[in-house]
């Protein structure tokens, strides 16, 4: 049995979430964590998730899936289910991730006040 994603996987402060480096789209790197212990079930991926809509989580999942980042399994037992897992190639992001994760929070404080300067207009006062 493996151990349940936690809710609060994501909060609000994680330096995920001001990280400008992308990996695919919004959420990809977010469900590629999720899966980075092992395969998960789209209503374990929707708790730490829940921010995301199952909509763009799908569609999140099938990019990933296209990408050939994450597999899909579906199981046609007495309850049918499907499990998302990583490939090797879907793998090989963890440690990307972990560095651009790492920078992240390293320039933490710096990232908050760069949004915060930029949300209170401060970028409308230069020219050019």
């Amino acid at each position: 049995m493996r151990e349940p994603l936690s809710a609060d996987m994501f909060d609000e402060l994680c330096p995920s979430s001001l990280n400008p480096i992308r990996f695919g789209d919004k959420w990809a790197a977010l469900i590629i964590r999720c899966l980075e212990y092992g395969p998960r079930r789209f209503s374990e991926l929707r708790v730490p998730l829940s921010r995301v809509t199952p909509k763009v989580l799908t569609q999140s999942l099938r990019s990933l899936e296209r990408d050939g980042l994450v597999r899909r399994t579906v199981y046609a037992q007495a309850t049918p289910h499907v499990e998302y897992e990583l490939t090797s190639l879907g793998r090989s992001m963890l440690e990307p991730m972990a560095v651009a994760c790492a920078w992240a929070e390293e320039h933490w404080d710096e990232l908050l006040e760069a949004r915060e300067s930029y949300g209170n207009g401060a970028h409308l006062d230069r020219t050019g």
